[in-house]
């Protein structure tokens, strides 16, 4: 009883200091034209991306179905954006169809500090999964995400709730601003960064934001990508 009652105590104070996040958050300090023309971009390039790379969404689809006729090929989990508002997030399907009824039995297995979960050689992952994921073509369904608003291109990623439950009010500072495709973290590391590296990274991002900054980590992902470092 008295762990519920701290539980619940601890959740409601989180609740608090997300709320301080509206009033008090870096983005919303920043200029109409940057807001405007970053929502612009996230739309055009979002289009632009889901155009250019439709040829891929198809020869994807066509591999995860091939393998696996039975499971969905497009994944979709609830994430946290920002000021903790919860949002469907879509990837393409790169885990067996019960991967989350397998997560409690792996746990032990952690290979990343702080609020993740991160194994080099997660069983769950199947073998189309292992190759789109070096890539990060897992990743492109969320372009949809980009385009609907949920997420902008660039940003933090976006935490599982039983993440964000883990949260220190530092940590929370990341929900700040809408997450995104890609950050600071992936073009410096990728899954080889701890967590608390990965925050440092986000709040860098979050208090130097710019259309520069941003175009440059577009171009570092590309590259990053390319070369599929750090990734698993």
């Amino acid at each position: 009883m008295e762990e519920k009652l701290v539980e619940v105590g601890r959740r409601a104070q989180q609740k608090e200091e997300l709320s301080e996040l509206t009033i008090n958050t870096e983005f919303e300090k920043q200029s109409l034209f940057f807001r405007f023309f970053k929502r612009i971009v996230d739309i055009f390039g979002s289009l632009l991306g889901l155009i250019l790379l439709s040829p891929v969404f198809l020869i994807v689809a066509w591999l995860i179905y091939k393998e696996d006729p039975n499971g969905p090929v497009i994944f979709s989990q609830k994430r946290v954006g920002k000021q903790g508002r919860l949002f469907t997030m879509y990837k393409f399907r790169s885990m067996c169809t019960d991967a989350e009824e397998q997560f409690h039995d792996l746990l032990e297995l952690n290979e990343i500090e702080g609020a993740m979960f991160k194994i080099k050689n997660d069983p769950r992952v199947t073998k189309i999964g292992k190759k789109i994921r070096k890539t990060s073509i897992d990743e492109l369904p969320q372009l949809l995400n980009v385009l609907k608003g949920d997420m902008s291109l660039v940003g933090p990623r976006p935490p599982l709730q039983r993440e964000v439950a883990e949260y220190s009010k530092r940590d929370l500072k990341r929900l700040s601003v809408k997450p995104g495709c890609t950050g600071l973290w992936q073009v410096r590391g990728r899954n080889d960064v701890h967590f608390d590296d990965m925050v440092d990274f986000d709040l860098e991002y979050i208090h130097n934001q710019s259309l520069y900054n941003d175009f440059k980590i577009i171009f570092q992902t590309v590259k990053v990508m390319l070369f599929s470092k750090g990734a698993y």
